[in-house]
């Protein structure tokens, strides 16, 4: 039994401190997203450096498992020992790992480093979130909202652009060393202008139930990030990390239905008011995957269009959200949280239309569409399901509830790239068997060798048309799949209640 401070945010009203914190966790969230970025540019150098090409996949994977293990534990904790020190530990890992992986001396340093990193992220966007549910109302929500996610597409076209940057004129290391003084700054306006009023009282930290939770999320996320890239799925490592992540999970369930306080309580899941938008928030997360993925590779391969390009594919989705984020609250204020999230589907539904219609012919422009499309839906989508939930529970359940979404979302980018890079797999190996006999022997074996055949130029005209032909099928099944997502989403939404009660 341990004393702990059951907090309430002392807010007050003065625009300056408030727009001061506002800084400071826009400067917090940028560091988490950036860093999901910044390395990809920077592999060559760095393998060149370190050596292990091998291992540099777990430079990323690393990253992204720490961060979404943690992510709802750190909102559990937030509730019970106030936001204000869960973000000073968060940043202040994360910054740790920034100096190990600048300082790196082999790959394993630098995946280790990654990990510390992404241990301290899991705090970073969570726990922003919940602070601004606690600071502005309802109503100035949707606006500061959409500010919150244009840093993450910003980040998206800043990160690898930055990456490249800092390789190619000073050093891969300043990738890491330069998150110091923009993790420093944010640390300062943190510490000097949020403020939390404290309140002791006692709590029992469910510490098994942490473990267990970090356990079964951790067997599962390495399972889809690891599976038909580093083992076969059906190999007996595939099964024994799902069939590991399955026991944990179910030895969690137990042990969080016994609980005093449990870590992830049973009450997230069991009401339909909020059940209801973290599968939407897995929709999301499966949406963003997808789309990430692989609309540049449609656009290059497929269309012939320059990386520029294609990063402008991605970047009118970046915009679109964050702008339909920041005007989410006129219509939630009006029209209710429920039917706003509808109105995002309809977004979401007339880009699968549209994505449907892409042929291998298609300009760069229609695909463009449908992409703005898709981020106008998910701003909207996102950013109501978020602020209802948050607006049902009080203060000390805040960030758990906040927690439970951004973890949802990380399970479904990574559930969406397995799936995905599944069908896109099995659909070019379909094609590929079914391929003219003088064509085989020249062919690729996976989509990844696919895109390089025909971006680069080289190779049998006959064998980059026919590959081209089977690029074009792969990535359409999976834009269809998105479709489906977004049925699915539909249907979700439909269920969830239209009026948000309060449950305190």
């Amino acid at each position: 039994m341990t004393r702990a401070p059951a907090s309430t945010p002392d807010t007050g009203t003065e625009p300056l401190r408030r727009g001061r914190v506002l800084a400071g966790l826009m400067l917090t969230t940028g560091l988490a997203a950036i860093d999901s970025t910044v390395v990809a540019t920077a592999v060559p150098l760095i393998v060149h450096d370190l050596g292990h090409f091998s291992l540099f996949p777990w430079v990323f994977s690393a990253y992204v498992l720490a961060m979404a293990v943690t992510t709802p534990v750190y909102g559990k904790l937030a509730d019970v020992y106030g936001r204000r020190p869960m973000l000073l530990t968060g940043t202040t890992l994360f910054l740790l790992g920034s100096v190990f992986a600048g300082a790196a001396w082999s790959m394993p340093a630098l995946i280790l480093a990654r990990c510390v990193q992404g241990l301290g992220a899991g705090a970073l966007q969570s726990i922003s979130q919940t602070v601004i549910a606690d600071i502005y109302s309802i109503e100035e929500r949707g606006r500061i909202s959409g500010w919150m996610s244009s840093v993450w597409g910003l980040s998206a076209i800043i990160g690898p652009a930055l990456g490249g940057l800092l390789s190619q004129y000073a050093s891969w290391r300043w990738i890491f060393f330069i998150n110091l003084p923009i993790g420093l700054a944010a640390l300062t306006m943190v510490m000097r202008y949020l403020r939390e009023k404290v309140k002791r009282t006692r709590h029992r930290i469910d510490v098994e139930g942490g473990v267990l939770l970090v356990l079964w999320t951790g067997l599962l996320m390495l399972g889809l990030l690891s599976g038909g890239s580093r083992w076969a799925w059906s190999s007996w490592p595939s099964l024994l990390v799902f069939c590991g992540a399955v026991v944990a999970l179910a030895v969690f369930v137990l042990r969080e239905r016994g609980a005093a306080e449990p870590m992830l309580p049973p009450w997230v899941f069991r009401h339909r008011v909020i059940a209801g938008p973290n599968l939407t928030s897995l929709c999301v997360g499966i949406t963003v995957s997808g789309l990430t993925i692989f609309l540049p590779t449609f656009a290059q391969t497929v269309l012939g269009a320059t990386p520029v390009v294609a990063g402008f594919v991605l970047a009118v989705m970046s915009i679109g959200w964050p702008f339909a984020a920041s005007q989410a609250n006129r219509l939630y204020m009006r029209i209710g949280f429920r039917d706003t999230a509808l109105v995002g589907v309809a977004f979401l539904l007339a880009a699968a239309a549209v994505f449907w219609t892409l042929g291998p012919d298609a300009g760069i422009v229609h695909v463009a569409v449908a992409s703005l499309l898709t981020g106008v839906g998910l701003g909207l989508l996102s950013n109501s399901m978020m602020i209802g939930v948050q607006s049902i529970v009080g203060w000390e359940r805040r960030g758990v509830l906040t927690g439970s979404m951004m973890f949802t979302r990380t399970i479904g980018t990574a559930l969406g790239a397995a799936v995905f890079g599944g069908i896109a797999n099995a659909s070019l190996g379909q094609w590929l068997a079914n391929a003219p006999k003088l064509l085989r022997g020249k062919l690729p074996a996976t989509i990844d060798n696919a895109t390089r055949l025909v971006t680069g130029g080289h190779g049998n005209a006959a064998v980059t048309a026919f590959v081209r032909d089977g690029v074009y099928v792969a990535v359409h099944r999976v834009l269809l799949g998105v479709g489906v997502v977004a049925l699915v989403a539909l249907v979700v939404t439909l269920v969830t209640p239209r009026r948000f009660r309060r449950l305190d």
